[in-house]
Formats: C-alpha cells, sequence, structure tokens
C-alpha cells in the first residue's frame, strides 16, 4: 500500500465546479450564451435584399419579396425559441419558419420530422406568423419550442417583409448559468491517419460533442413532445415529463421523453462532463413513481409512458446504481429503496427454475428484433441488475445499519452467480467463441455480446478476447451492423461495444471503432457535426430504423441522442483509465489504456465528485515508459494498473513521492487527508 501526504490541489477552479482551462475549451460545443445567433446564410432563393444582415446581430434589416426564403446556419445544434425583429411588413404579409438538423431537409415548405414519422417527410410542416402582424420583435410561441436544430428557414409567403435581429433562446440545460462550465474534461491527440476526415483533435473533439449531445437532452420540465400527436402540418412540445424538471430525455428534437436505456450510456457521459446529474435523479423518480402494483417499471417516462419492456426496466435499476455511484445521494437512496427492491423481485419472479433464467415477457426494446423468451440480451441485464443491486444494498446496510439490506444484498449475488452459471451454460458456443442470441438459433447478437464482456459474465478471461474478435465480423466501413437489426449501425449499441473491446484490452480495436462509427457520424456533411445520430444505416443514410418503427422517414432520424455518446465516458475510464470503483469515488481505479503500441502517447482529464477533484495526465514515450500523474481527494484509497504494453511505470499522487511498476503490474494507493 502506498501511503500520501495531505492533498495538494493541482486545478484550484476544480474546487468550484469548473474544470482547468486549456486548448481542450475551444472544442466546447456549447454555446457562450443562452442568446444564440445564425453564424452564416445557407442558402437564398428568391429576391432578398442584404441576406447577410440576418447574421450579423447589428438591427441591419433583410428585405424578402414575396416567395423568396432563406436558410440559416447556427453553425452547432441548438434548440429553443426563435425571435426576430418584423418591419416594412404589407397587410398581407405571411412568413413562415422550418428547422432541421441535417441540411438535407432544408426546405420552405417543411420542417424535419419530430412529431410522427411519415413516409413522405414532411409530417411536421412549418410554423407560420399570418397577417397581419405589426412591426417590432416576434417571439415563437412556448408551445411550438423547437428542441434540436441546426438549420432555420425563414418564407415570405405572401407580401414584402423586412427581417433583422434573428435569435435563438438556448431552452435546453435550463438550470445552468454557464453551459461550457463544465466540471470533467477530456484532452488527447490522435495520432491515426488514413480516413479522409485525418484530425488529430478528433478524440478531443468527440469528447466533447457526446458531452454536448447530453446536455442539449437536459431540458425544461414542461417541454416534452405533445401526447397524443399533433395533426400533420405541426409539432408541439409543451407536455410534462415527470415529477420534477430539470429533466433527462433521450433527444433534443424527439422523443423529448425520459427513456432508461439511453440514459445507461447517457448519465455515463453526464458524469465524466458537465456532472450535471439533478435531471438524472427527477427522470429516475419519475420511473419509480409509475411504478405498477406488481412491481413493474414502464418503458417510458411521460407522455408516452409506454410499458411492457423487460430491459428498459432493467435500465432503470441499473441507473440508479449509476446515481448513487457518482453521487452518494443516500436520501434519494431511502426514497427509492421500497420501490427499487420491489422492481428487482418483479424480474426475478420470471427467472425459470428449470433454466435459472429469466423468461423475457416485456418484449419492448431498443429495437432490435427478436428478444423474447430465454434471451441472452435481457438475462445479461438482469445479471447486472443484481450485482448492482447487490452493491446497493450492501451500501445502504453499511451507512444505516440496517440487518435486512445486508441480507438482500447476500441474497441478490448468490442470485447472480447462478445465473451467470446459466448464461454460460445456455448461451455459450464454443466453435463460434461468441454468445448467441437464444437456445433456438445461432444468430450472435451484438447487444448481449458486448454486455457479457463489459458485466463480466464470461466463465474465462480468454473468451472477451475471443469475442471481441467475434464482433468484428459484422464490421463493414461505417462500423458494426447489428445482426440483430439488420441494415442498422446502433451507436447505442456500438457503445457498449466499444467499452467492450477495452474490457477486453483490445485498444487498437476500439480506437478502429471510434473512427468508422463516430468519426462518420462528427464529420459527415448529413449531420449537425457537434452532436451525435441516433443512428443510420449500413450506407450511413439516415434511414435509421425505416422498417421497424420509423416509417421509412429518414427526416425523423435524431441527429442529438444522449444513447450514442458512450466515447465520451470511455475515453475518459478507459483510455484515461479514470474511473470511480466506490460511491463518490471513495475507491477508485486508473487504468490507461494507450491505443499505440509503438507511437508516443498522451491522454489528460478528470471529474468532479461531492468528494473533490480526480484528474489524471499520462504520457507514454517511445521507450515505452510511462509517466503517469493523479490527482485524488484525501481520504481516498485506489489503484493504479500499468498497462501490459508499456515497459515501466513512473506514478505520482499530488504531487507526492515517485512510484515505479513494472508493465501489468499494479500499486495499491492510500490518500491522507
Amino acid at each position: 500500500m502506498l501511503f500520501l501526504g495531505p492533498l495538494l490541489c493541482l486545478f484550484p477552479l476544480a474546487a468550484f465546479g469548473r474544470a482547468p482551462l486549456g486548448p481542450w475549451d475551444s472544442f466546447n460545443y456549447s454555446p457562450n450564451s443562452r442568446i444564440v445567433h445564425p453564424v452564416s446564410v445557407r442558402r437564398v432563393e428568391g429576391t432578398v435584399d442584404s441576406a447577410g444582415g440576418l447574421v450579423d446581430a447589428t438591427g441591419r434589416v433583410t428585405t424578402f419579396d414575396e416567395g423568396s426564403w432563406v436558410a440559416l446556419d447556427f453553425g452547432v445544434e441548438v434548440g429553443g425559441l426563435i425571435s426576430l425583429s418584423l418591419s416594412n411588413a404589407s397587410q398581407n404579409s405571411i412568413i413562415s419558419l422550418s428547422f432541421t438538423e441535417s441540411p438535407l431537409f432544408i426546405s420552405p415548405t417543411t420542417s424535419d420530422d419530430s412529431s410522427y414519422p411519415t413516409a413522405n417527410q414532411s409530417y411536421d410542416g412549418v410554423l407560420t406568423v399570418a397577417a397581419p402582424f405589426s412591426d417590432g420583435v416576434w417571439t415563437q410561441p412556448g408551445a411550438w419550442l423547437r428542441g434540436g436544430f441546426r438549420y432555420l428557414t425563414i418564407v415570405s409567403n405572401s407580401g414584402t417583409v423586412g427581417i433583422s435581429n434573428v435569435s435563438c433562446e438556448i431552452s435546453f440545460a435550463p438550470h445552468v448559468d454557464d453551459m461550457r462550465a463544465y466540471a470533467g474534461y477530456f484532452w488527447m491527440k490522435d495520432h491515426k491517419t488514413g480516413w479522409g476526415w485525418d484530425d488529430e483533435d478528433f478524440l478531443t473533439k468527440l469528447w466533447y460533442a457526446g458531452a454536448y449531445t447530453v446536455q442539449t437532452n437536459t431540458v425544461p420540465l414542461h417541454t416534452g413532445r405533445r401526447v397524443p400527436f399533433v395533426s400533420a402540418g405541426s409539432w408541439a412540445n409543451d407536455a410534462t415529463l415527470g415529477v420534477a424538471g430539470p429533466i433527462i430525455v433521450d433527444g433534443a428534437k424527439r422523443d423529448r421523453a425520459v427513456w432508461p436505456g439511453d440514459m445507461g450510456i447517457a448519465v455515463p457521459t453526464a458524469f465524466v462532463s458537465t456532472n450535471d446529474l439533478i435531471p438524472v435523479k427527477n427522470a429516475l423518480l419519475t420511473m419509480f413513481a409509475a411504478i405498477a402494483s406488481d412491481g413493474a417499471l414502464p418503458e417510458s417516462g411521460p407522455p408516452l409512458s409506454q410499458k411492457g419492456s423487460d430491459t428498459y426496466h432493467g435500465w432503470t435499476l441499473i441507473g440508479s446504481y449509476n446515481y448513487y455511484l457518482y453521487t452518494g445521494d443516500l436520501p434519494f437512496l431511502q426514497d427509492v429503496w421500497t420501490n427499487y427492491t420491489r422492481a428487482v423481485a418483479f424480474l426475478e419472479r420470471k427467472v425459470v427454475p428449470s433454466k435459472g433464467l429469466m423468461n423475457v415477457t416485456g418484449l419492448r426494446d431498443w429495437a432490435r428484433l427478436g428478444g423474447g423468451g430465454i434471451n441472452a440480451e435481457g438475462n445479461a441485464i438482469l445479471y447486472k441488475v443484481l450485482t448492482t443491486a447487490s452493491s446497493l444494498a450492501s451500501y445502504l446496510a453499511e451507512e444505516t445499519d440496517d440487518s435486512g439490506a445486508l441480507e438482500l444484498s447476500e441474497a441478490w449475488a448468490a442470485n447472480a452467480t447462478k445465473l451467470k452459471e446459466a448464461f454460460n451454460r445456455e448461451f455459450w458456443m464454443e466453435d463460434v467463441g461468441m454468445y448467441r442470441d437464444n437456445s433456438s438459433t445461432t444468430l450472435a447478437p451484438q447487444d448481449a455480446n458486448s454486455l457479457a464482456v463489459l458485466y463480466n459474465l464470461t466463465s474465462e478471461e480468454s473468451w472477451k478476447e475471443r469475442i471481441s474478435e467475434g464482433l468484428t465480423k459484422n464490421w463493414g466501413q461505417l462500423g458494426p451492423e447489428a445482426p440483430e437489426l439488420p441494415d442498422t449501425i446502433s451507436p447505442f449499441i456500438g457503445s457498449f461495444e466499444l467499452q467492450a473491446h477495452f474490457e477486453a484490452n483490445q485498444n487498437a480495436r476500439a480506437l478502429d471503432l471510434l473512427h468508422r462509427t463516430w468519426g462518420y457520424m462528427l464529420y459527415t456533411n448529413i449531420s449537425v457535426q457537434s452532436t451525435l445520430l441516433e443512428g443510420f444505416t449500413v450506407n450511413g443514410s439516415l434511414s435509421y430504423r425505416s422498417y421497424r418503427g420509423y416509417n421509412y422517414d429518414p427526416a425523423y432520424t435524431s441527429h442529438a441522442h444522449g444513447w450514442s455518446s458512450g466515447p465520451t465516458s470511455a475515453l475518459t475510464n478507459y483510455v484515461l483509465g479514470l474511473r470511480v470503483d466506490e460511491p463518490m469515488g471513495r475507491r477508485w481505479t486508473v487504468h490507461p489504456h494507450p491505443f499505440s503500441d509503438e507511437d508516443e502517447d498522451a491522454a489528460e482529464g478528470g471529474f468532479e465528485t461531492p468528494l473533490g477533484w480526480f484528474s489524471v495526465s499520462w504520457i507514454l514515450d517511445e521507450e515505452r515508459t510511462m509517466e503517469a500523474n493523479i490527482s485524488a481527494p484525501g481520504g481516498t484509497t485506489g489503484s493504479f494498473v500499468a498497462p501490459p504494453e508499456v515497459r515501466r511505470a513512473r506514478v505520482v499522487v499530488n504531487d507526492g513521492e515517485v512510484t515505479e511498476i513494472d508493465g501489468g503490474a499494479s500499486v495499491d494507493i492510500k490518500v491522507d487527508q
């Protein structure tokens, strides 16, 4: 055990909840102000005088003749309410506004779809400002808030009109004064080339794109998509989303509802970046408030309030563990505990005694085909539910001397052990080196295999590398096609696969996946290039889930979906190597995963918890020696694991003494108060 002296704070700003300033800040996509303006004119049609006046915010008037229109570019994903100044209007002047995330759907007659998917790609229509209107400032009515867009098209439908001072008041993260004041940060150069968009700042940009995606998904309580959906030709975002706000939802444009599965990726992203976990707490409280008499949790929050999903039921329970791990919020845990235990019991009752596995009867899921019965994905999620439930019960017993909680912890741990044995007996295909979807198929799904590695379900460590290699058989140019949902690249499930490759110590393979899937999302000119796509097809089109509920409507696909942000937490937890193992980081691990076996490499970053500031910076030189500097709060304990790729590692904690260990070795660390 390595003992350290008093904590020396390396980054004073962290005490104020803000990460240290540095070059990484230039890649933060979040705006400087709640009032943002277009940055450029994308397209002009018809007779428009001084179109450039629409982007300079100086009050210069742009005159539109009848039938003319201008498409404006805000530069990044934004969302909120448009304001503009009207002047010189005739008695019959009518203007309309349309919105889109992708430039593919810029149109004077319709917006991209958010209310409902239709094959004609024009369900939402436009927002009309009808005659007569007077000179002065017009502001978009709150019910017609547009949650996510990059492009705004202004059309003069009738008469002549002057327009100036176009702006958008950002609606997301409503409780945050400075949206750029992230509590965490990440910085790393990418030395991999040959992708057509070679960019040494790709990894840092991607980390911040994931963070910004989740930030755009943090919304005011009464701004959910209206259900029942409004009729074709409009949209409405004025529904109540839960028991309290702000609240975290699945996407900026849509669905604008709580989806616990999405939170399995989005919440770790929020923790390592903004550390804004109040919306997470509100989302979880919303789900537990809607528990049924039999212990079933809904698949989604209001106003959708869909039911019948065993997997999303499980994700709410896993999300509760993640929230407590990051915050140590004991009052929350005590508040939900009765309903939490009822919800765990609901899933346990579905375990078939003769199989030792859950029979999945709540079939709704992330859109995959199949999934019912004795299914590998559902049982992998149940295993994680049981292991995390055991940990939560143990923490509760420790904090409150609750002997009943301790008994539950032991029982859930025992049940998890039994389920793991049954899982491997039922699903493992030795000749393939992967898990099958269910007992009647040889299909090896992306989701179950990724989760099995990530959640340590494998009977042998060597299986992790075999599964990692097997997953690459689904790869194309843009990443993995999910066998359980053909012609689909799902960054949600891909986020779990990404972590699985790191768990298998296949770092170069993980980097390859980052370039294929997330490099495409970040750099393709059909995306918003600032937040992350919900999904796409194997050939890169936006027709995600066309045949699976989205009615062949590519305009419906979300371009800011938190479930796609897995690289943000993966870069922090694996590449930087910093993660918390016990609530608030009272125990932590630093285990870097450098990408290169030969070249120099370096990374730095950090995050905060209620205990204080955690940070790591490491450098790997050409002699394969790693220099690692760690900052951790006093009173915590941790460990440093030297990557097997390095020859020697030199570790310094809080500017203390240097400790040297061999590659592949580890050292325990105790930080004194």
